[in-house]
């Protein structure tokens, strides 16, 4: 039976997600923070794996975010997310974390969204 080009590359995003979540994990002293990336927004969860819980959260879909940037797909925008995410977290006195880019590389948006949040002084 023939698979669709859909299915494949589904399959594929599965198995890099879950090769990645074998090495990393995060705990209450050090979370994890998580990225996706559609076409259009950028989000990062910190996440608590052993109690199940997300401590912080940042995207380009927040009001906070809105009112000083326009376009949610650049470089810029990254950016802007990776500092108020590294805020949110210094208010719960998060300081260190385990950067987890999903299935995305180190590579453009991600990339500069974890430069910000160490620009910021979130350890990873």
């Amino acid at each position: 039976m023939y698979k669709g080009s859909v299915s494949l590359k589904k399959t594929a995003r599965s198995r890099i997600r879950k090769r990645v979540r074998k090495k990393i994990s995060g705990s209450p002293e050090r979370p994890r923070a998580f990225v996706y990336k559609s076409n259009r927004h950028i989000y990062v969860q910190v996440v608590d794996d052993e109690s199940g819980r997300i401590l912080a959260a940042a995207s380009t879909l927040e009001k906070t975010f809105k009112d000083s940037n326009k376009n949610s797909k650049n470089t810029d925008a990254s950016q802007a997310v990776g500092k108020l995410i590294a805020s949110k977290l210094k208010k719960n006195k998060i300081k260190t974390v385990v950067f987890d880019r999903g299935l995305y590389p180190y590579h453009g948006r991600v990339k500069i969204l974890a430069e910000a949040m160490r620009k910021e002084g979130i350890i990873f």
